[in-house]
């Protein structure tokens, strides 16, 4: 997986938002919004070829989570990512 060009992560007011920027996200009407963990791992792979193991792998560093929870997590955002069309598998 890698995140689409042009997806940016911003603070806003105190929440981790994504913002479309370029032309080649101008249709893009999507708000996502993130939680902390979310925006580490956002900020961990940006620009960067990743797989869930890789997320798992974050999570599980940054956090006091056990394997399994940091795996379901990790497939968990990634479905989300893939779904809100900001990543390319």
């Amino acid at each position: 997986m890698k995140a689409k060009q042009g997806f940016n992560l911003r603070n806003v007011c105190g929440e981790h938002i994504i913002v479309a920027e370029g032309r080649e996200n101008i249709d893009f009407s999507g708000i996502v919004s993130m939680n902390e963990s979310a925006a580490f791992l956002w900020n961990a792979v940006a620009g960067k070829d990743f797989t869930v193991g890789d997320l798992a792998g974050l999570l599980a560093g940054e956090y006091d989570v056990d394997p399994q929870t940091a795996a379901d997590d990790a497939e968990a955002i990634a479905k989300r990512w893939v779904e809100a069309g900001l990543v390319e598998c």
